[in-house]
């Protein structure tokens, strides 16, 4: 099953689809039959078994992993595709046979036939049964089938296991995909191979231009009639386009590409380009920015791009000499070093491209976090350059050319270049619907330029970006130190330059460190410490605690949106943006895109000094994350969807996130809704969606480390509704100082016969205690029949102590009061009391978060409550479907103020109070 590969596209795509169709045309009259040993016996071409992978972009993207067996192609679809984790057990969903010509297609299936949509040969080669399980037959029938793997991207030993239990009752066999140990796999952090080689094996393409190109058509209805591919050869100007029939497997009379070949490719470009003016290979040329924009442009002839999230690279071919420079002309080579090799491979003398460095996330967002961890921390992802512009090629000037026009060229340029270096694709038309639907897809945003625009450096309205988010760089002017004494960071402030050049504050940001950030941050800070800031308008309480740093270092920073005191709000850091020079840091504002007048030119003349400030955008009703299947159910009783409980979490955040954020989490997923078995997951998986950050904790037994689930974000706490999160459980300490708590947690559990005036007056107990040690409290619902009293603590005592003090206060409760308290966990002990819970303050242990749903019928809420609520005459209930009528007590969240409160344990008042802590203390 050898594929003949055309790296230089030698052959057109559509030639290299038709030799793949015809391949498995001949094949599917071959049959594959058991001997009496059970031994597999293949008549193909090379004695092996052939398979195929099939990236899908139907009603949603996955994959189509197919084995051709008994003439036919068994076939699974498999939703993230293969994983070379051992641990990633990759759900795959049994479908009807398919027949085997089919294995060759990659195209378009039209919508409304049976999964209409794009259809890419991902992977293909041979399989085979593994040593000692050779009954494949056996395999199927049993629901267990060990497999080798022959592939170009998937190889080695693989399993498919049919799951039991309630997936074995579902119309299609639900099955397991898992690798197996063979020195092949991959551990957590590594690259997956979707994400890795996200193209098609035969013809280098992507989805987006596979479905632009529509060379070949697959019709299912005519699947049966051996007539069901259509090949369609672009139409010369002004001419219909050949078509050729599958039944027949005839050529298309356009035969090759005319350009075959490297002669023939270079021609084309010269042909291109021959009546450009000539000019030498420029050194760094000035690149050309964006304005922002309150919304895409609408009129006129606009390209769209997708935004970003990474380096600004100029990338100067010079033979087979390259340079890669940032926007502010600094060389970056030696950073870049995969990169420029794929660049010199380009079949063009020199060059000058403009272009963005990212790191493409599993999803196919990009993201600057790991972009930043690559360069600063060593850590090893894989670069992709996506290449927008083309300035200079093989001593011709194109900057003077239309973009449309560059672009055309580039394309060629890049034909075949493989997927480290690739062409920033774009679409005509509409620019609000790309807008929303990169939104959707979780992207930055978009890039609008105007299609004849010329190449010009500096920043101009004919570039216009629409952003999804909000986020931009900010000059970091000082920082504070961390409440618990660890080497790092505990707040950024954060600046930015006016056109007088004042330094002008903007609020900070103590979220989205990594703990090794912590540290390469505060190294940087140490060397630029000051005795004097340079911040204006900053206010007094802001400015307390606060080491002053010169305004060097600029800070990548994502927020919620600007408050009206000017301060940016939710803000998370991303990371620092080593190629941008403090001094050019603005405050961005949109400008408004206005309708062309008669001539077509806009209205408005877009210049820095000339931008209208508009009103900001009114945040949407839904989260800004992209759900798949967002209506479906997680709480029948409530009618609670997966839409319902993203908006939840999105408008809660600002609250909730306080509470949760930076710490080590467990997370209670309901995939099928809080009616069906729910489970914890608290270590992090290729599976979780993007936001979602890990910590190292060492393992309590080996202190071997262990990837737990973390996150900081809006967006990374929305997304949570993606894979059903119904609890949200943190640590007691946070990751930057794991083994000394900051919070203490007595849970008050009653016994269903104790009323609600019982267990207030308990909690009210509890908080005169605490306070005869010198120790304020803050009470809320557990979203059952319980409440939390919780006080947050300086992270001074290890878990030991803290759970020492916890059991000994409880104790003493028990003792004053034995028949209203118990502190043993038995069920049947507990008869007309209230269980004293101490055990939530010990090393790993967990309490649900304030405003975390539970996973109980009616999907109820545990909200932080005033001490004056315990006068209620009913226990105050509060559910995620009815959030709207109980958010307004958000105004005054009586929580508000805990996470900035310093208190510290007075050992003297715990030892009079607690005799048995006299020992510990």
């Amino acid at each position: 099953m050898a594929t003949k590969r055309v790296a230089k596209k030698a052959v057109s795509s559509a030639d290299a689809i038709d030799e793949q169709l015809k391949r498995y045309r001949e094949m599917r009259n071959f049959s594959v039959t058991a001997e009496p040993s059970g031994s597999a016996k293949a008549k193909t071409e090379k004695g092996g078994l052939p398979f195929v992978i099939q990236k899908h972009a139907a009603s949603h993207l996955h994959y189509d992993f197919r084995l051709g067996w008994n003439g036919v192609l068994k076939s699974w679809a498999v939703a993230k595709g293969p994983s070379y984790d051992t641990k990633d057990k990759r759900l795959a969903v049994q479908v009807e046979d398919h027949p085997m010509e089919y294995g060759g297609f990659e195209g378009i299936i039209p919508a409304g036939q049976y999964g209409g949509g794009t259809v890419m040969l991902w992977d293909e080669g041979t399989w085979e049964p593994q040593a000692g399980h050779p009954d494949v037959d056996a395999g199927l029938r049993d629901g267990s089938l060990k497999f080798t793997m022959h592939g170009t991207k998937v190889k080695g030993n693989w399993t498919l296991v049919r799951m039991g239990g309630k997936a074995a009752g579902e119309r299609k066999p639900n099955w397991l995909l898992i690798k197996e140990h063979d020195g092949l796999e991959r551990g957590v952090g590594e690259p997956c191979i979707t994400v890795e080689a996200p193209n098609s094996v035969v013809t280098g393409r992507t989805l987006e231009e596979i479905a632009a190109q529509e060379d070949h058509v697959w019709s299912s209805k005519d699947t049966a009639t051996g007539n069901a591919w259509v090949r369609k050869d672009p139409a010369p100007v002004g001419k219909a386009g050949k078509v050729a029939r599958g039944a027949t497997g005839a050529k298309s009379a356009t035969g090759k590409k005319g350009a075959a070949g490297a002669a023939g490719f270079a021609a084309a470009i010269k042909g291109a380009i021959e009546d450009l003016p000539e000019e030498g290979l420029p050194e760094f040329l000035p690149v050309q920015l964006a304005m922002q924009a309150d919304k895409p442009p609408e009129q006129g002839r606009w390209l769209h791009e997708l935004k970003l999230d990474g380096y600004r690279i100029e990338a100067r071919k010079q033979g087979g000499e390259v340079q890669l420079y940032t926007r502010s002309g600094l060389d970056w080579t030696h950073r870049m070093r995969g990169v420029a090799a794929e660049v010199a491979k380009l079949p063009v003398r020199d060059a000058v491209l403009d272009g963005e460095v990212v790191v493409l996330a599993e999803n196919g967002t990009t993201s600057f976090a790991e972009l930043q961890a690559s360069f600063q921390e060593g850590k090893k992802v894989a670069l992709t350059y996506f290449v927008f512009d083309l300035l200079h090629v093989d001593g011709r000037n194109l900057r003077d050319v239309e973009l449309v026009e560059r672009k055309g060229v580039l394309a060629q340029v890049l034909e075949g270049a493989g997927e480290v270096v690739r062409l920033s694709e774009h679409l005509e038309g509409n620019g609000t619907a790309m807008f929303e639907r990169a939104c959707e897809l979780h992207a930055e945003g978009i890039v609008s330029k105007r299609a004849g625009s010329k190449y010009r450096g500096g920043r101009s309205g004919e570039w216009l970006k629409s952003k999804c988010i909000h986020a931009q760089e900010f000059v970091v002017a000082g920082f504070t130190l961390p409440s618990n004494g660890s080497h790092g960071v505990g707040a950024l402030l954060l600046g930015y330059f006016d056109e007088a050049g004042k330094l002008i504050y903007a609020g900070r940001t103590g979220t989205g460190f990594t703990q090794k950030t912590h540290g390469v941050i505060r190294e940087k800070l140490e060397k630029l410490r000051v005795e004097k800031g340079m911040l204006e308008r900053i206010p007094a309480e802001a400015k307390r605690g606060v080491v002053w740093v010169r305004p060097e270092l600029v800070a990548q920073v994502h927020f919620a949106t600007w408050t009206a005191d000017d301060l940016v709000r939710q803000a998370s850091f991303q990371g620092l943006r080593e190629d941008k020079d403090a001094r050019e840091v603005r405050r961005e504002e949109p400008v408004m895109v206005t309708k062309p007048v008669k001539g077509g030119r806009a209205a408005v003349v877009l210049k820095e000094a000339q931008v209208t400030k508009v009103e900001r955008v009114v945040e949407a009703e839904h989260a800004a994350i992209r759900l798949t299947h967002p209506e479906k159910v997680l709480d029948p009783e409530s009618g609670l969807t997966k839409q319902q409980l993203a908006d939840y979490y999105w408008g809660i955040a600002e609250h909730m996130l306080p509470q949760i954020s930076n710490r080590p989490l467990s997370l209670v997923r309901c995939p099928e809704g809080s009616s069906q078995p729910c489970f914890f997951q608290k270590h992090t998986n290729h599976m979780l969606p993007k936001g979602i950050e890990s910590v190292d904790v060492p393992n309590k037994k080996t202190g071997k480390p262990e990837p737990y689930i973390t996150l900081s974000t809006r967006e990374s706490l929305a997304g949570l509704a993606q894979m059903g999160v119904l609890e949200v459980h943190p640590w007691g300490s946070k990751n930057a100082d794991l083994e000394h708590p900051d919070r203490i947690i007595v849970d008050l559990d009653p016994d269903a016969a104790i009323e609600w005036k019982v267990l207030a007056e308990s909690a009210d107990e509890v908080r005169e205690k605490l306070k005869k040690l010198g120790l304020e409290s803050f009470l809320k619902s557990t979203g059952g029949k319980g409440l939390h009293v919780v006080v947050p603590v300086v992270p001074e005592y290890d878990w030991v102590v803290i759970k020492a003090f916890a059991h000994a206060f409880v104790l003493d409760l028990e003792k004053e009061k034995p028949a209203v308290y118990l502190t043993k966990m038995s069920k049947a002990a507990r008869k007309d009391r209230i269980y004293l819970d101490y055990l939530r303050n010990e090393r790993g242990a967990t309490a649900v978060a304030a405003f975390s749903p539970r996973a109980r019928a009616g999907a109820p809420v545990s909200v932080p409550l005033n001490w004056a609520d315990l006068k209620l005459a009913e226990r105050p209930l509060f559910y995620v479907g009815n959030f709207e009528a109980w958010k307004g007590r958000l105004a005054k969240d009586p929580w508000k103020k805990m996470p900035g409160l310093e208190q510290r344990i007075d050992a003297a008042k715990v030892k009079a109070m607690l005799p048995s802590m006299a020992s510990m203390m």
